[in-house]
């Protein structure tokens, strides 16, 4: 047997591999921080055979209440990816117990959402004759900070922006951002062809691809937790936030959405901007009209759990969804998917995953229109 993690967000530590029985591993921290949680590597040679792969660390992980009820995920063939059900919280450690069909099998915290397929989605987006890709610059690591443009910033039209993935782990967040982008795209599809009329789209699919291919969890590759930098961002050690707050500032921000991942709540759910500083009346009347929009446009999205007020304490202004609240005065949410399942539409074979990511992220566009009506409807009054 053999197990293997270099490749593009491979992550994992092996301690003995010397029984199938007794496969003892440790979860491998981001490269220049503490946090762990991911993992994604590749075991050959165990074909037929019932191996137990024992993560000892797991009680350390990031989020330790991500454990219970989650079960891994594993493919053949890297496309199309199921949970694992012998997968187990206990004393302390992450139990994965699997009989692989093939020699060759990949396991992951959740379905993976590679760099390549990144750059096949901005290859593809920019053959359409409705989005521009511009670079905004470059990350730590010398790569691209890819920017998606939908719509002509002409003059009267209110600027949009959403972002993904600050966290790279977070791989749902860049499902989503393909599948909204999908129909966003489509010259068919109405709710589409009148958002790109009324507005402009500003769409960061993938704030932290170093992170990304690293196989980190939280942080870019030099250890900064991206949301955690926007009231002031470092332009050398976080500079993906330090060029996209730049170019929001260039721009304005009339609505924003930072679209990311919970490993422990079982929801799909919105942080909403309730405790930011100046919150008023009227921001808290055009949050709840977007909200009702969503909850109608998708069943996977719920208004009953989320996060408590006060989770974030002082560092409230230093998340993005906050501080854009704050800066700009608009509707500004953070959007949090599952790593598990949604315990309100569980799926036993997939849990949540990319599929059900790409249609949330298509249904976004329903409140964002409602959204556009809404504000056109109350300047022209």
């Amino acid at each position: 047997m053999k197990i293997s993690s270099c490749f593009d967000s491979g992550a994992i530590e092996v301690l003995s591999l010397d029984d199938p029985q007794d496969i003892r591993l440790r979860l491998r921290a981001d490269n220049a921080a503490a946090f762990h949680q991911w993992f994604h590597f590749r075991l050959h040679g165990a074909a037929g055979r019932a191996v137990r792969m024992v993560f000892e660390n797991a009680a350390a992980a990031a989020y330790p209440d991500g454990w219970p009820d989650y079960r891994c995920v594993a493919s053949y063939d890297r496309q199309h990816w199921f949970r694992v059900e012998g997968t187990h919280f206990r004393d302390g450690a992450l139990i994965v117990e699997h009989t692989p069909e093939r020699d060759s099998v990949y396991y992951a915290y959740f379905e993976p959402y590679s760099y390549e397929r990144h750059l096949d989605l901005i290859g593809h987006v920019a053959q359409s004759p409705f989005a521009r890709i511009r670079d905004l610059g470059s990350t730590v690591d010398g790569r691209d900070l890819d920017l998606v443009v939908v719509g002509d910033p002409a003059a009267g039209r209110p600027p949009l922006w959403i972002i993904a993935r600050q966290h790279p782990g977070e791989t749902m967040a860049e499902w989503f951002v393909e599948g909204l982008l999908e129909r966003l795209l489509d010259p068919a599809d109405p709710v589409a062809r009148r958002i790109r009329e009324l507005a402009v789209l500003y769409i960061v699919p993938n704030m932290n691809p170093d992170g990304a291919v690293r196989g980190n969890l939280r942080t870019n590759v030099a250890g900064r937790n991206l949301n955690r930098e926007w009231r002031e961002p470092d332009p050398l050690a976080s500079p993906e936030v330090f060029l996209v707050r730049a170019e929001m500032e260039r721009t304005g921000c009339a609505l924003f959405l930072d679209i990311h991942g919970d490993e422990s709540l079982p929801y799909v759910f919105f942080s909403t901007a309730e405790e930011v500083p100046g919150f008023s009346a009227e921001a808290a009347r055009a949050q709840a009209r977007f909200i009702e929009a969503f909850a109608a446009a998708s069943p996977d999205f719920q208004t009953v759990e989320g996060y408590k007020p006060g989770r974030f304490g002082e560092e409230l202004l230093t998340l993005a969804s906050k501080w854009v609240a704050h800066r700009f005065g608009c509707v500004s949410l953070t959007l949090e998917m599952p790593f598990k399942d949604n315990a309100l539409l569980p799926d036993p074979v997939a849990g949540w995953n990319g599929a059900r990511s790409k249609r949330l992220g298509a249904a976004m566009l329903n409140p964002i229109l409602r959204h556009l009506i809404d504000a056109a409807t109350s300047s022209s009054a």
